[in-house]
């Protein structure tokens, strides 16, 4: 019942602070914190170790539609443990980075963020694969209302493209759930949209070859994987900054989520087939992303392009299917979420000061904001993967694990570091340095700003030193995802994991 309540809690929320304006002016901003506050306290006692032989921490089951063979299933592991503390920590410095910035239906805004908050909740634990789509369609409709309309001057056209995206490959991977389901029906004659009982399903090479790529178009678009990224630049560039967080930090998350969770063990074998091409995309998107980021002179969109690059990272450690990579890819997932939250962050406080973005309008801050200059040169050098920073570690870890798969595409993915470092570099030396901009009487972090980047600064720097916490964390998730999958059986009694081993795919 707790995993509901996770879920039930933003909901019930989203309605309470959309009211709580009528109220009182401003209230819905310290109820929203209240809100996420809350499920934190009730995600911390849950218990966090399976039982000996099995890999969820917690699991909950509720008949739905069971002629359909639809049901609530929910279930906690170390994976989805991690990203839940990633979003309800975003979620909260989305609501503070707002506090300012959005003094228009207060209410409102606060109430579609939660409802993402919700939505982004439920896909992280749903195993029904029905429910699991119900909930990966409640996170967009809030986002693309966020940036439709607390976004800036082409927030419809941004919208809009996010929207047709999003909803075109949500398409196609109903097509696949409703075709993996169809197929699970003509083998038992039993008709179930459930995660465990899809894992038992046997199917032929073809068939699952079109069935994983209509996940994994899905998933890919949501990543951003090169060439489906096109509506990422413009959604960032237009959302609010509160917007342009959750969408960085936790939004891009799902897709790599949903290639771990689903993709990969569903279609073993068609996944490992796939792979030099997903892998080859994945090292594609770090070299373009970097490209394209070292050519901008929009400081958000500049942004906006390293999130391409470092979810190619992202790509290829999944794909390169080894322990050594997945961990680095979760851990890439997680280092991503709090260095581009950041700076996207840092975005918004420059733009609140001086209305630009525009790198060639700014420049000097170093003298006249030196703490806020001081938290830009940190998360910039995040951003290119600095020994000591989370970034470093995660990069690292995917590198060495691909270089095991396959080495040629690995030292082309490499390329990237070298782009980070420029686009990291340009960014810092154009804003920090150079001529002074014409107002010199902005002020510097106030306590709420300082309190948010420095919460930041302190995680990157603690799992970047003792990374150690977040790969135990995720040993075992990794470990069902490359383990082989389980027999045939009908009655579906067995436990999902039968063994916690390290082996590769074939």
């Amino acid at each position: 019942m707790s995993l509901v309540l996770l879920i039930l809690i933003p909901l019930l929320g989203a309605l309470l602070v959309w009211l709580a304006e009528r109220w009182r002016t401003g209230f819905s901003r310290v109820l929203s914190l209240a809100v996420l506050g809350l499920d934190a306290l009730l995600l911390l006692p849950l218990p966090h170790q399976a039982p000996a032989g099995e890999l969820w921490w917690l699991q909950f089951r509720a008949d739905w539609l069971p002629n359909l063979g639809i049901g609530w299933h929910f279930a906690l592991d170390g994976l989805s443990a991690l990203l839940l503390w990633l979003t309800l920590f975003i979620g909260a410095l989305s609501v503070l980075v707002s506090w300012r910035e959005i003094d228009q239906r207060v209410g409102f805004f606060h109430c579609n963020l939660l409802l993402s908050v919700a939505g982004i909740i439920g896909v992280f634990t749903a195993l029904d694969l029905f429910v699991f789509f119900v909930f990966w369609e409640l996170m967009l409709i809030p986002m693309v209302l966020l940036i439709a309309i607390w976004g800036h001057e082409n927030r419809r056209y941004a919208a809009i493209k996010f929207f047709i995206f999003t909803q075109a490959s949500s398409l196609l991977m109903l097509v696949a759930i409703l075709g993996l389901v169809f197929m699970q029906y003509g083998q038992t004659g039993v008709m179930s949209f459930d995660y465990e009982d899809l894992l038992r399903l046997q199917l032929a090479p073809t068939p699952a070859f079109w069935l994983m790529l209509g996940f994994f178009v899905a998933f890919a678009v949501k990543l951003p994987m090169v060439p489906l990224h096109t509506w990422l630049p413009d959604a960032h560039t237009e959302a609010p900054t509160a917007g342009s967080v959750l969408l960085a930090a936790i939004l891009l998350k799902t897709g790599a989520y949903g290639l771990l969770r689903f993709a990969l063990p569903l279609f073993p074998a068609a996944s490992a087939d796939f792979a030099p091409l997903a892998m080859g995309l994945g090292a594609l998107g770090v070299l373009y992303g970097a490209k394209l980021a070292f050519a901008q002179h929009d400081i958000k969109r500049l942004v906006a392009y390293t999130s391409v690059s470092h979810m190619g990272f992202v790509l290829l450690g999944i794909y390169a299917m080894n322990d050594l990579a997945l961990q680095g890819a979760l851990m890439q997932m997680l280092a991503h979420g709090l260095s581009t939250a950041a700076l996207f962050i840092i975005v918004g406080m420059l733009y609140a000061r001086w209305h630009t973005r525009d790198l060639r309008q700014l420049g000097g801050l170093w003298s006249l904001l030196p703490r806020l200059s001081g938290f830009t040169l940190l998360f910039a050098l995040a951003s290119l993967g600095l020994p000591g920073l989370a970034n470093f570690m995660a990069e690292f870890l995917i590198l060495a694990g691909a270089f095991q798969r396959d080495w040629p595409i690995t030292l082309v993915a490499m390329l990237g570091l070298v782009g980070a470092a420029l686009y990291a570099l340009l960014l810092v030396q154009r804003s920090l340095w150079g001529a002074t901009v014409p107002d010199a009487k902005v002020h510097d972090c106030s306590p709420r700003e300082w309190s948010v980047l420095a919460s930041l600064a302190v995680l990157l720097l603690l799992f970047g030193l003792h990374p150690q916490p977040v790969l135990d964390l995720v040993q075992r998730p990794v470990a069902a995802i490359l383990a082989e999958p389980p027999a045939p059986n009908p009655g579906g009694t067995e436990p999902l994991l039968q063994r916690a081993s390290m082996e590769r795919l074939p």
